[in-house]
């Protein structure tokens, strides 16, 4: 047949083996990387944060959409099967539910290059949703013509009543929420890609630029398919959120993947018809995040792209000796990657394990009645967890991303275990789906951290785990009880959170740690606390990226709308007269550092248009024309929550022309203060510490340290009976560090004591 040709998508020489070829993520396997409306990007599953009986579910895929990716704008592809599977019984193989995507395209006006123009749309996408219940054996129809917004191309085709839809972006994207015929939520669109990573530094050989990473997917797009569904859909006994036994409850663990399927064989005829023949081949998959970037090596992506979770046993020797290990090992290429120089794995955790690549870890207590009754037993899963004395990475890294974790010993927090890792601890997490595959595991009777939380954190179970160990409302008892950020990755997926600081915090080794394998600089019976300088620097590390380039939202479908087009990354249009760009900015100015006040301001603007500000955690901020806000106190005044305000401007009914600023106000009110100072002429400084406001009627005060500069600075709050109330640790001290105490309600004297290896400072506090 001369006037064809056959294509096997991109997997042409896999179509005759007996497995099929996967790849996922941002461009992360060589086959996937030329098919980029099938490429997954990321998965997340976690409980609404709106409501505790609904788990959100969402499968990204198209990597790096340019907002001004014209005039054939992005969108999700024709004869793709875009799949979200859930597990939910490990006693039944692969999935046992399947949510089904297929998408379609119109042109409603064909006479025209534009995408939008005269109220009509063309590349108009809708779709047909099924689900699966019986494991993909049969398929039902929940959605049938869902609408999926346009790009957001600009004000003149998204906005204007006459040549465009004469809409705003957000009413496109509520009219594109459907509700399924079983009572899922569902949205499919273009969004700004909640990811956030340094791409190049990461991949420049480790070379992590912390605090000052370039955030590689900012002000770029994708495409995402959010499901909000209710608990009581994905349980496999069908119960509520409200009959489970515990927040752990066994019974609610979930396990999610997502996927894209294309036809085997594509043919091209002459003039632009195409033919699509032969069985459904998967061309994508995705469940726990840089699984295949950042484990599985080059040459293998394919072949682990290639075989279905149930196969993944065969990639284990890659999560049981992780390659990133070798540069956390000054033994090995360690002292070569300094951006990696905070995490340092265990080489001699207790005096005696040594949890290196090749080194033997746990294994010399194979088979140790001290083993009995934990998950490292041979009547348990010993097997798996310690294999052979050549891979120390089975006991923490294999079932993070291959089995979950068990709510038993060792895997549970050091607090209660009175030095013996082995003991009963305190319990923080239990997704435990061993099924031995890449699935992101979530239990879902975990509660959700509420965002506004001043502990919510992105660091997801790592923070966790710190406040379990360290918090005295946390650590005082090894009873179960909900901790903040539970419900944080690795238990599922939350939209904010940090993914790859945790994931390389947990290749240094802090899930050990947490459970009482200290590092290397705690001897027992010896140092004064197992918080020690190395853990320390693993719980304040960073991949130089910790936060996506906008907001989210509070409420369905969560995700940012898409950046638009018009505006590019940089680009607003043209001020009248002249040649030189009108760019809207928002600015800060005025912060007074004891009040938390400011004021808004822009520059830039159209002086014939008025400018609204808005910013979270500001008191009254939402979108208004008062300049004169201030910052909540609970956040201003709270030196562990986040230290960044995201201040947003735009003109009045125009929310494409939305900018936005990162006002670092903790950083900014340091270098006030550091700049008011005398230069010392390299005398000198003591150490002194300050309470401002003194005597006070507050439940928390502000304390001022000066001449700890570079040092470790522990502060003890105590009462006048000698008991230490509470404890704060800065790994490395500035010039001048403030720090919030909370004091409490009680009147009466306290006394904080502040300590760095060489100096002792004692501070009187009268609580009135």
């Amino acid at each position: 047949m001369k006037n064809l040709i056959y294509l096997i998508g991109a997997l042409a020489v896999l179509c005759v083996q007996p497995f099929q070829s996967k790849a996922s993520s941002h461009r992360e396997a060589p086959l996937i990387s030329t098919d980029p409306l099938a490429d997954n990007t990321d998965v997340y599953a976690f409980k609404s944060p709106a409501n505790q009986e609904n788990i959100v579910l969402v499968a990204n895929y198209i990597p790096f959409e340019h907002p001004a990716g014209g005039p054939n704008w992005y969108s999700f592809g024709e004869n793709i099967r875009y799949e979200v599977h859930v597990d939910n019984n490990a006693a039944t193989p692969g999935a046992d539910i399947v949510y089904r995507f297929t998408f379609k395209k119109m042109n409603e006006d064909p006479s025209t290059f534009f995408l939008i123009r005269l109220g009509k749309e063309n590349l108009k996408t809708t779709y047909t949703c099924e689900r699966s219940m019986d494991g993909g054996q049969t398929f039902t129809t929940i959605v049938s013509d869902g609408k999926v917004p346009p790009p957001h191309i600009g004000p003149r085709s998204i906005n204007n009543k006459t040549v465009g839809l004469g809409s705003t972006y957000d009413g496109l994207v509520e009219k594109s929420i459907m509700t399924a015929s079983t009572g899922e939520k569902i949205f499919c669109g273009p969004v700004d890609d909640p990811f956030f990573v340094d791409l190049g530094g990461i991949f420049d050989l480790g070379n992590i630029r912390k605090g000052g990473g370039k955030d590689a997917v900012a002000k770029f797009n994708c495409h995402s398919i959010v499901i909000e569904v209710p608990v009581a859909t994905l349980q496999k006994n069908k119960k509520t959120v409200a009959q489970a036994s515990t927040i752990l409850d066994p019974d609610y663990v979930i396990g999610v993947y997502a996927s894209s399927s294309r036809r085997k064989i594509t043919t091209l005829y002459k003039g632009s018809d195409v033919g699509y023949d032969g069985g459904w081949v998967q061309v994508s998959r995705l469940g726990m995040p840089l699984t295949n970037e950042a484990i599985i090596p080059v040459g293998m992506k394919d072949k682990w792209n290639a075989v279905t979770p149930a196969s993944d046993l065969q990639f284990a020797k890659y999560f049981t000796n992780p390659e990133l290990a070798l540069y956390m090992d000054d033994s090995q290429f360690g002292t070569a990657v300094p951006g990696l120089a905070d995490l340092r794995i265990q080489t001699k955790s207790l005096g005696s394990f040594d949890f290196r690549n090749g080194k033997p870890g746990l294994y010399g207590l194979k088979g140790n009645a001290a083993l009995d009754g934990t998950a490292l037993s041979e009547a348990a899963f010993g097997s798996v967890l310690l294999p052979d004395s050549m891979s120390p990475r089975a006991v923490d890294i294999l079932p993070i991303f291959y089995t979950g974790v068990p709510n038993l010993a060792p895997y549970q927090l050091a607090t209660g275990k009175n030095g013996n890792p082995l003991a009963a601890g305190k319990p923080f997490i239990h997704n435990f789906l061993p099924t031995l595959g890449d699935w992101l595991r979530l239990n879902m009777a975990v509660p959700a951290t509420p965002r506004n939380d001043p502990k919510f954190s992105s660091l997801g179970l790592v923070q966790a785990a710190a406040l379990g160990l360290t918090d005295p409302m946390y650590n005082t008892t090894k009873d179960l009880q909900f901790i903040p950020n539970m419900d944080g990755f690795p238990n599922g997926r939350r939209l904010e959170d940090d993914v790859t600081t945790i994931e390389l915090q947990a290749v240094g080794g802090v899930v050990l740690a947490a459970i009482g394998l200290w590092y290397d600089d705690f001897t027992p019976g010896v140092s004064a606390s197992p918080v020690t300088p190395d853990l320390l620097g693993v719980l304040t590390f960073n991949a130089g990226v910790t936060k996506n380039d906008t907001t989210l939202k509070a409420n369905f479908p969560y995700l940012q709308n898409p950046w638009p087009g018009f505006r590019g990354d940089s680009y607003e249009g043209t001020s009248p007269g002249t040649e030189i760009p009108a760019v809207l900015a928002v600015t800060i100015s005025n912060l007074d550092c004891m009040t938390g006040s400011f004021t808004f301001g822009s520059t830039g603007a159209d002086p014939a248009k008025t400018v609204e500000y808005s910013a979270a955690g500001v008191v009254n901020g939402g979108w208004g024309t008062s300049v004169n806000r201030m910052i909540e106190s609970e956040l201003f005044k709270d030196a562990n929550s986040r230290s960044t305000l995201t201040a947003k401007a735009r003109y009045i009914n125009e929310p494409a022309s939305e900018v936005s600023l990162e006002f670092e106000f903790r950083a900014q009110c340091m270098n006030m203060r550091i700049g008011a100072m005398a230069k010392d002429d390299g005398k000198q400084v003591p150490l002194s510490a300050v309470i401002m406001g003194n005597p006070t009627n507050n439940d928390e005060v502000f304390v001022e340290i000066k001449g700890a500069s570079g040092k470790r600075v522990q502060l003890d709050l105590v009462n006048n009976k000698g008991q230490i109330l509470g404890q704060q640790v800065i790994a490395k001290a500035n010039a001048t560090e403030q720090r919030a105490v909370k004091l409490g309600h009680q009147s009466g004297f306290y006394y904080l004591r502040v300590t760095t290896p060489d100096k002792k400072h004692v501070v009187k506090i009268l609580r009135k």
